[in-house]
């Protein structure tokens, strides 16, 4: 699988797990702790295959770029937080960096 393919999954994992805590209440409920754990391990294996190929910072960069943007998105569409003109600017920065990081990389 093409390490950005892999990378981008490791992302999408990481939004996963990240949101999914919120459901874990502190890792007292079952099903969700397991599908928690399951998309963190998932998460970090991709990203160890992706950081195979990719440079390490960039990797890890666009990982939690990925996550940061998934996790404040749907935290705003779930748990009401704030959807403010700034934070979403601040999003939206975060997303071009991911963009320029892909970019820019050689691989």
């Amino acid at each position: 699988m093409n390490a950005w393919i892999m990378l981008a999954a490791a992302g999408f994992l990481e939004i996963i797990w990240a949101v999914g805590l919120k459901y874990t209440d502190g890792f007292t409920k079952t099903v969700p702790s397991a599908i928690t754990i399951a998309a963190m391990v998932g998460s970090m294996w991709l990203l160890a295959q992706a950081a195979r190929t990719l440079p390490i910072g960039t990797a890890y960069a666009v990982w939690t770029g990925i996550g940061a943007v998934g996790a404040a998105l749907l935290g705003m569409m779930l748990f009401s937080e704030s959807a403010s003109a700034v934070r979403l600017g601040c999003i939206g920065l975060i997303v071009a960096g991911i963009v320029g990081l892909k970019l820019s990389s050689s691989a």
